[in-house]
């Protein structure tokens, strides 16, 4: 974690706060008269939906969310969304438009009261107007774009591929690799790989 904390933007295309490149974003409506079941019924859609290949194709497409909540409280009479992404939270809300989960997130959203469609030129004024900063937001990663962990990920994937062999277990062997295989990069290197 930053031990500096996170600070209000000054910048409007992020309304939240800021820690590092991950900004946060958390949106309070109010639910329409007697919709909470209905919304209900639409999260749990969106729920068994999360596994859904085209799911995780849009989110890979946009490439800058981290993760997301949503919640219903105070007596189902008010909805909660919280989100933890990348850049500029107008290229943010454009992407999610753009893909098969604005067409989700419009039918969550459409039991809010007011909720223009994500696709209305007035949806991004809306979102503004129910939007609150975190108190406080920390992120454990705050250095690390969602593009960057993915990256890592596949490099570490390989990587891992390439420990598994006999051919690299030989290199490590070999006499004129030794070396390479003491210098302190190397050791932290392996031992990183073997944690």
């Amino acid at each position: 974690m930053t031990a500096t904390g996170a600070t209000q933007s000054a910048h409007p295309e992020h309304p939240g706060r800021t820690d590092g490149v991950a900004n946060e974003f958390t949106v309070f409506t109010t639910i329409k008269q007697g919709e909470a079941d209905a919304l209900r019924e639409d999260l749990a859609t969106l729920a068994d939906a999360a596994n859904d290949e085209n799911v995780h194709a849009a989110l890979r497409q946009i490439g800058t969310l981290h993760d997301a909540r949503h919640v219903i409280f105070d007596n189902d009479t008010r909805f909660m969304f919280a989100s933890v992404f990348d850049g500029s939270w107008d290229t943010y809300i454009d992407d999610f438009a753009k893909t098969v989960v604005g067409a989700r997130f419009d039918k969550v959203f459409s039991h809010s009261e007011g909720f223009p469609g994500v696709s209305d030129p007035g949806a991004k004024e809306w979102f503004l107007a129910h939007q609150a900063p975190a108190g406080v937001f920390v992120s454990a990663y705050p250095e690390l774009t969602v593009q960057q962990i993915y990256k890592d990920q596949r490099v570490d994937e390989a990587f891992q591929e390439v420990l598994d062999t006999a051919e690299f277990r030989a290199a490590l062997e070999n006499p004129a690799n030794a070396e390479l295989v003491a210098t302190p990069a190397f050791r932290k290197l392996l031992e990183e790989a073997s944690a």
